[in-house]
């Protein structure tokens, strides 16, 4: 009889194995996309500081510093905006295959009521 359990607690812990790894890779998500807001305000800011000083230079003298900055800035954007975006692609797959491995286990398939709150309509509600 311990023979039967094993391949199931086998299979569990296995399960149990990739949700961890998933959970890894979705806190690097997260800690990717924190990185791309932080990364998103710094452009802001910098235009911010040269709104807030611009009566105390001239924009046409100073243009061979504010065109290479803007060009930066807009970089800066760019690649902010890419790094969210692709973290939270990645973030919602994480979420999708944590729930399908959930599912292959009975033990593991326990909704709390934060995940019934955010299940999609047209997901079945169990």
């Amino acid at each position: 009889m311990e023979d039967k359990n094993r391949p199931e607690e086998s299979s569990e812990s296995s399960i149990i194995n990739r949700i961890t790894m998933l959970l890894a890779a979705k806190r690097t998500s997260l800690a990717v996309l924190r990185t791309g807001l932080a990364l998103l305000t710094l452009p802001f800011s910098v235009v911010t500081v040269l709104i807030a000083t611009s009566r105390y230079y001239n924009i046409a003298e100073n243009l061979l510093f504010i065109v290479p900055l803007m060009i930066m800035n807009t970089l800066l954007v760019g690649l902010a905006v890419y790094l969210i975006v692709r973290s939270m692609k990645r973030i919602h797959l994480m979420d999708h295959l944590i729930h399908d491995l959930k599912e292959q286990s009975d033990k593991l398939m326990v909704t709390t009521d934060w995940e019934e709150e955010f299940r999609h309509p047209h997901e079945e509600r169990s």
